[in-house]
């Protein structure tokens, strides 16, 4: 397999593995926007030169877009390795090449958000384990920051306190999000649209800088949805899943 890395030069002609479509697409558009500016800041996203979900990304913890204190270390956005792709040994060439990488630079190790049990959108914690990741800290509710030292005496990474338990000061149901992910572009005005036309209340946040990320109320920032300020998912709700969720609520 050949792996391709996006540059600056390259962005605009090459896909995106989590979002394969052309430039005028809205989740292209807005992902590819996005890591314009992150890679100035040292995001790598490495890929397979096929067009499918074979993918990671990273970047320097300190420029990372999520709450937590991991000076030194290299974090790992996304890393999705899926379909065809899946059991032909790509996703150790990827994680392997962050890796090196890290060390190249010096760091300390490699950090990751997952979750005890395989959620969507998150890395696989048992795969994490397998090679060699540990759990550094928890989140409410089920988050949970991993973390790869290359030196027993590493410090260890954390989350920010105002992660640990996701909350804020709003009712009716709202969403924050990032275009960290290209779905939310799709997505969140669809859902906008759906709660206008029932009369939801309904709210969204768009988190546009990376202080507003690191301080935000919840671990995994590309994505919240909350109800009546409390913490309810970090799954990307299309429109059914939105009424579903609605009426699951209105019930209690």
């Amino acid at each position: 397999m050949e792996y391709i890395k996006l540059t600056l030069e390259n962005l605009e002609t090459e896909h995106i593995c989590c979002a394969i479509s052309n430039n005028k697409d809205i989740q292209v558009a807005s992902k590819k926007a996005w890591l314009k500016e992150r890679i100035k800041d040292g995001l790598v996203f490495l890929k397979s030169v096929e067009r499918g979900k074979c993918f990671i990304e990273y970047i320097p913890a300190e420029n990372a877009w999520c709450p937590i204190k991991a000076d030194g270390y290299i974090h790992i956005n996304c890393f999705w390795v899926s379909g065809s792709f899946k059991g032909h040994g790509y996703a150790n060439d990827l994680l392997n090449a962050c890796i090196a990488d890290a060390k190249v630079q010096g760091k300390h190790g490699i950090t990751v958000i997952s979750s005890p049990k395989k959620m969507p959108f998150l890395s696989d914690p048992k795969y994490l384990a397998y090679k060699g990741f540990k759990v550094a800290d928890k989140a409410e509710p089920n988050f949970t920051l991993m973390y790869l030292p290359f030196d027993n005496n590493a410090p260890v990474p954390k989350f920010k306190e105002t992660a640990k338990l996701p909350h804020i000061e709003k009712q009716g149901f709202v969403v924050c999000y990032t275009h960290g992910c290209p779905f939310t572009a799709k997505y969140v005005p669809i859902v906008e649209q759906v709660a206008r036309e029932k009369e939801i209340p309904f709210e969204s946040i768009f988190i546009d800088s990376k202080d507003k990320a690191q301080n935000a109320p919840m671990a995994w920032t590309n994505y919240a949805v909350f109800y009546n300020g409390q913490y309810v998912s970090n799954e990307v709700l299309n429109e059914k899943k939105f009424l579903e969720l609605v009426e699951r609520y209105n019930k209690q």
